[in-house]
């Protein structure tokens, strides 16, 4: 169900495809899926009745032995159609316990899994009063969204108006399950996911990826790395499979996004499907473990093979101009790229003459240039390699004289 942008969903749709004739809900005619696709429906994906609908249309035409999504915005429909047919997967409440960042918040504190203090409000007034309980630094999120949109952190009193203002702008997502805002607690620390795999109510944890995150006080992700090998896994693999178990997620693949504190793990939040930013391909690369494979094989009831075959470290840095304006060039050395076998991807995702927009008053999808994906024997090898592919690279932005730049990448 909906599978997503080529950039980042692609190989996704291709790795399934390789195992199993697939079938898809999505907004619009298929285009770069049709080779990989048997058939299709359209849908309004903002209407989860819609969704499921379509969903029903194809199983009438075909013989259906899952139903797999990596768009956060389809779990609960996904679980839903699931339910419907008789076919494996999680409770839809699940699903919606993962949506709902305060649900979410509410069931970790009554397992006793380590996560942030939360309040679920609906007005500033109500958002003062939880700041103040909770204590400065704290974090305005909506409830419901996805990739960061309207997250913030806010350092005092004086400038939680405005960070209100921006948090509520990013309320409302498609296929939204909460209007609402949370004030939280700000988890001081690195950030990282773990990438976890979950087979009839039992989850291992597969992979650690390591992040950067940029644009405070916003929480734009500019680099994820992961190492096969990385010691870290063992310290925070037993919080995220408790927290999975503790929302009730029984099959699947789950991102789950933690940061280090000198309280130990605590987690940020739960989600129940494939990380973004081809944090699958990196798994992939570093272990051999191909997650969306794995997640079909598992939405058709399947018990998934996770021995790694692999084991190197890859790295994924997302490029960001230094200043919003107009992108007037960007490149990378050619000679560079074509005699680097260590360097396996250079994406472009604008073009010269496209207007580019940092937060706070644009997101990844107004900001983001392209990225540059390695591979390397060793997680320092790996951002050393990351580094020197960024020396090799070029991005000019025209910012109008009178234009103010409304933030810079802090990394």
């Amino acid at each position: 169900m909906s599978p997503g942008d080529e950039v980042y969903r692609r190989y996704c749709l291709e790795q399934v495809a390789e195992a199993y004739r697939v079938v898809i809900v999505t907004d619009a005619q298929p285009t770069w899926h049709l080779p990989l696709v048997a058939d299709w429906e359209a849908a309004d994906l903002s209407d989860p009745d819609a969704v499921i609908a379509a969903g029903r249309t194809l199983a009438e035409r075909h013989a259906v032995a899952g139903v797999l999504t990596w768009d956060e915005y389809q779990l609960v429909p996904a679980a839903r159609l699931a339910q419907l047919l008789g076919l494996p997967g999680s409770h839809p409440d699940a699903m919606r316990a993962c949506r709902d960042k305060g649900r979410t918040r509410t069931v970790l504190a009554d397992h006793q899994v380590g996560s942030a203090a939360s309040t679920r409000v609906t007005s500033l007034l109500e958002a003062v009063l939880a700041a103040e309980s909770i204590g400065y630094p704290i974090v305005l999120k909506p409830a419901s969204n996805a990739a960061s949109l309207g997250v913030i952190r806010v350092d005092n009193g004086e400038d939680l108006a405005s960070g209100w203002e921006f948090a509520t702008s990013g309320v409302g997502g498609v296929g939204s399950e909460s209007d609402d805002v949370l004030v939280e607690e700000y988890l001081d620390g690195p950030e990282v996911s773990v990438e976890c795999v979950t087979h009839r109510g039992v989850t291992a944890a597969v992979a650690v990826t390591r992040k950067t995150v940029g644009f405070a006080p916003y929480f734009e992700e500019i680099a994820h790395s992961v190492d096969a090998r990385d010691p870290l896994l063992a310290e925070v693999a037993p919080v995220a499979t408790a927290a999975v178990a503790a929302l009730g997620i029984s099959t699947g693949i789950q991102h789950v996004e933690l940061r280090l504190t000198d309280r130990g793990p605590r987690i940020i939040e739960v989600n129940a499907r494939i990380g973004g930013d081809l944090i699958g391909r990196l798994v992939s690369l570093a272990t051999g473990l191909d997650l969306p494979r794995i997640a079909a094989d598992l939405a058709c009831g399947t018990a998934p093979n996770l021995a790694p075959t692999h084991s190197q470290a890859a790295a994924i840095r997302l490029l960001y101009p230094e200043t919003t304006g107009t992108l007037t060039h960007r490149s990378i050395d050619t000679p560079f790229a074509r005699t680097t076998d260590w360097l396996e991807e250079v994406r472009w995702l604008r073009d010269p003459g496209d207007q580019t927009v940092l937060p706070p008053a644009g997101d990844l999808d107004t900001a983001r240039i392209g990225h540059l994906l390695v591979t390397a024997p060793t997680a320092d090898t790996a951002q050393q390699r990351l580094h020197l592919a960024l020396d090799h690279v070029t991005l000019t932005v025209d910012t109008p004289p009178d234009e103010q730049t409304a933030s810079t990448m802090d990394a």
